[in-house]
């Protein structure tokens, strides 16, 4: 009996420490920026299954979001009004601009009455930017994810549930570019969505989270207001726009695990 008791105390403690979940709640009047990439079912033996979460699994946590009061908003409101929101604002992105975000993800934001904003690579068909990252991620695997075309882009920037933001030209490493062609991926991408969409767009994603204060300044001069970067957690009350933290949602994320990471803004 003293051995189930000791092992039962170990999975406990183990349990406590990898997931934190006795920690207080970070401030809830501080908002939470959710990073997504594909709604969609696994593929076996895929490398990146962690950016597809399953459709059922998005909807559990958007129906939980509603249930427990959140209120959600674009980048563009949260920026415009940070400070003013209630408490348990959440601001849902998405990056790359993949087919499922309308297929699977736009139905769910349509019938919860949830509002997001997709950061969209405009040169986005039949590239595997995984590349631009590491080169040995050149299985193609992000290549052949089906991809918004510029019809449903339309059509989600005219949605009154997504805001359409910038995630430049080709989804570029910026640090690997100079100053001119930095420049071009986020004048380019932003003056040709904006064409597109016949809206403005004044919100962006940093490739790969990937920048230097150099892009920072680069982003605010293309006409940017809000930027934000794949650092893990929540940011306070006076924060920096250009540089907003997100909480990462993984396709191998358990409904617990995603409750902790608004409750705590990262991996405990």
């Amino acid at each position: 009996m003293i051995y189930l008791f000791i092992l039962l105390l170990i999975l406990v403690t183990v349990f406590s420490y990898k997931y934190a979940w006795w920690k207080p709640a970070i401030d809830w009047k501080r908002p939470r920026v959710l990073m997504y990439h594909m709604v969609r079912e696994h593929i076996d033996g895929a490398k990146f299954n962690k950016l597809r979460v399953k459709p059922e699994e998005f909807e559990k946590q958007v129906a939980w979001m509603k249930a427990e009061g959140f209120h959600f908003v674009t980048m563009q409101e949260l920026q415009k009004n940070w400070g003013k929101h209630p408490e348990k604002t959440v601001a849902i992105t998405f990056d790359d601009g993949y087919l499922d975000n309308l297929e699977n993800a736009y139905p769910i934001l349509e019938k919860y009455q949830v509002k997001a904003t997709i950061y969209v690579v405009v040169d986005r068909h039949d590239r595997d930017w995984s590349t631009y990252k590491k080169a040995h991620h050149n299985s193609g695997e992000l290549a052949r994810e089906a991809k918004l075309n510029d019809e449903q882009v339309q059509f989600l920037a005219n949605s009154q549930w997504v805001e359409i933001g910038s995630h430049t030209m080709t989804h570029a490493n910026l640090n690997k570019l100079d100053d001119i062609e930095c420049l071009a991926e986020l004048t380019q991408s932003k003056q040709q969505l904006e064409n597109l969409t016949a809206k403005s767009v004044t919100s962006f994603a940093y490739p790969f989270g990937i920048y230097s204060q150099r892009d920072v300044v680069l982003a605010k001069q293309a006409g940017y207001s809000n930027a934000v970067t794949t650092e893990e957690g929540i940011d306070g009350l006076d924060p920096d726009f250009m540089q907003l933290q997100r909480i990462k949602i993984s396709g191998k994320d358990s409904m617990f695990t995603v409750k902790l990471r608004l409750k705590l803004g990262k991996r405990a």
